[in-house]
């Protein structure tokens, strides 16, 4: 009998999209699917990127228990405080492995 580990995260389309002055971005983290291993939490950053892949910002930067998350960008906590009009990129990154990568758009 094969005991694998769940590997099932997911990163969803920002909503809306284009957007001004927020987007919503949804991201899921799954449960270890082994009697074997214990739940833990998982190390989980989200970055955005501007179109020529210079880090914009980092939005998530700690572990996090397996669920499903919805983070507003930009929000309070961000460092970023006007963003021009353009395309950006954000990934998701699980222990350190890059799940995804979905595209958003800033219209002012």
């Amino acid at each position: 009998m094969n005991q694998n580990i769940t590997t099932d995260f997911e990163l969803f389309q920002d909503y809306p999209n284009p957007f001004n002055p927020t987007t919503n971005i949804k991201y899921s983290i799954s449960r270890f699917n082994s009697p074997f291993i214990n739940e833990r939490q998982r190390r989980v950053i989200l970055k955005v990127y501007g179109v020529f892949g210079k880090e914009v910002e980092i939005i998530v930067g700690e572990y996090q228990n397996a669920w499903t998350y919805k983070i507003q960008f930009p929000n309070n906590h961000c460092t970023t405080n006007r963003l021009s009009s353009g395309i950006y990129f954000y990934s998701l990154y699980i222990d350190g492995n890059k799940i995804d990568t979905k595209k958003l758009m800033m219209l002012k």
